[in-house]
């Protein structure tokens, strides 16, 4: 598993830097999309700082405005397409430099368009975010437009700067790709085939980070619990930390770290191994996402996802008999190609039977190069729309039932704040991911407190402070 060596990029940071010397530029990013996009953007502006620029949230007074885009979530082109016709007058008044990363620039007819229609500077895809220091210098100094993206899977990038915005938690990337082919998605096309990140580099920057006082870490891939699988198989081990259970023991080790969570899992792939470490590990979240996209056997085999509604049930059965108060979030697709009504009434009988504390649903939405964007049997809106009401009003149910069972519970919570709504609250989540409020002074911040919980507001709890 060679990793690139970015000594070159770090010359073209200092380079940068000293154009910038001087001249107080200022840079604005918006990032669309998940939490591997999100924690590529602390890469970005980590390099972009390093770079001379601070950060500003006005778009107006930046000097330099990234997107980093996302093509999983729905209307995401019309988003970006809206956002570089607003842009566009800034670039016309002042110069602003324009660029342009992320998921979304490995889409071909994506980028042809954007050439065609609005104004960049630089664009830059998933496997080569790290040469975008280079890239910047270039288009600065030559007065042209760059565009650097790569077919292949790339590699496995290690050292680059980096700023997180939040002091107590943070994500760490473990792997990067995917090899399932859902049909439905396009990340496998996008983001490459899987691989993995040494071990050793894992732990250094969660020890790092526990060094620093951050107190929780989430674990990221697009399947987490298939971690090292690749390597495994084409005989490139060195470490005996050769699997995301083997991985979940070692980060439970370090010291300093009080909470694990991890995104996302895959059914197919969540071996005994993993569900005992989930089990033994005492740091290690008990919340697990596990992703059902739709209830229906038939539906699960038109997405490709290699299990059934019956393996699934039988999943959740077998990790809550081994993990005692093992609790479920799940991702739902309503509306696949070819979702009959008795289709979707298997997914809300697996919704009433698992009983999810979290439902991320998604009004199914075609994207250009999936296979499931060239079925034929596609479903009217008017159809998915209903289907997604009924979906949320039976998840609403649950939610109740299930937030009443909290009150008169106590929990350790860590605190990560104040309450963006209501700065007299303190505010962290349970275990569960249950967001809970409660009156507390802010030197409790960063620290995990007793809280019993008193009350239920459907998206969030109330509690009080346990002496």
């Amino acid at each position: 598993m060679e990793k690139t060596d970015i000594s070159n990029e770090l010359k073209y940071i200092e380079k940068v830097k000293q154009i910038n010397a001087g001249k107080n530029a200022k840079y604005y990013i918006l990032t669309m999309g998940c939490q591997l996009n999100e924690n590529d953007s602390e890469k970005l502006c980590g390099m972009v700082e390093k770079m001379g620029y601070t950060k500003t949230k006005d778009i107006f007074d930046a000097d330099l405005v990234l997107y980093n885009t996302c093509c999983v979530r729905e209307n995401a082109e019309e988003k970006l397409f809206g956002k570089l016709g607003e842009v566009k007058k800034l670039k016309e008044a002042k110069g602003t430099m324009i660029a342009i990363g992320g998921c979304m620039m490995q889409e071909k007819h994506i980028v042809e368009k954007i050439k065609k229609s609005y104004k960049y500077d630089v664009i830059f895809g998933t496997h080569t975010l790290h040469k975008f220091p280079e890239d910047l210098y270039h288009a600065m100094m030559e007065n042209k437009k760059i565009t650097d993206i790569l077919d292949i899977d790339g590699e496995i990038i290690e050292g680059l700067p980096i700023k997180r915005e939040d002091t107590i938690r943070a994500s760490v990337t473990i792997m990067n790709g995917c090899n399932n082919f859902c049909t439905y998605c396009i990340v496998p096309y996008v983001r490459g085939r899987e691989r993995s990140r040494l071990p050793e580099d894992i732990l250094r920057e969660i020890k790092e980070l526990a060094e620093k006082g951050y107190k929780e870490i989430t674990l990221l891939g697009q399947n987490v619990n298939s971690y090292m699988r690749v390597e495994r198989e084409k005989g490139l081990c060195t470490s005996n930390i050769d699997s995301f259970a083997k991985l979940l023991r070692a980060v439970n080790e370090i010291e300093g770290i009080e909470k694990i969570r991890f995104v996302s899992p895959h059914p197919k792939d969540f071996t005994e191994d993993v569900i005992e470490a989930i089990r033994d590990c005492d740091k290690v979240s008990k919340f697990i996402h596990l992703p059902l996209q739709s209830g229906s056997t038939e539906v699960l085999k038109a997405m490709n996802r290699v299990y059934t509604k019956e393996q699934y049930l039988t999943l959740v059965d077998k990790m809550k008999e081994m993990i005692p108060d093992v609790k479920f979030s799940t991702d739902i697709i309503v509306g696949f190609p070819g979702e009959t009504e008795e289709d979707f009434e298997d997914t809300l009988d697996a919704v009433r039977k698992v009983k999810f504390e979290q439902i991320f649903m998604f009004i199914y939405s075609r994207r250009v190069g999936t296979p499931a964007d060239k079925m034929e049997n596609q479903i009217p809106e008017e159809i998915k729309h209903k289907r997604f009401d009924r979906l949320k009003a039976l998840y609403e149910e649950i939610l109740v039932e299930n937030n009443n069972k909290y009150i008169g519970t106590i929990h350790n919570i860590l605190v990560e704040g104040f309450s963006k709504t209501n700065e007299k609250l303190l505010t962290g989540r349970t275990d569960t991911n249950k967001v809970v409020v409660w009156e507390g002074d802010n030197n409790l911040i960063g620290k995990v407190v007793p809280i019993k919980i008193v009350s239920e507001h459907m998206w969030y709890l109330k509690g009080e402070l346990q002496n």
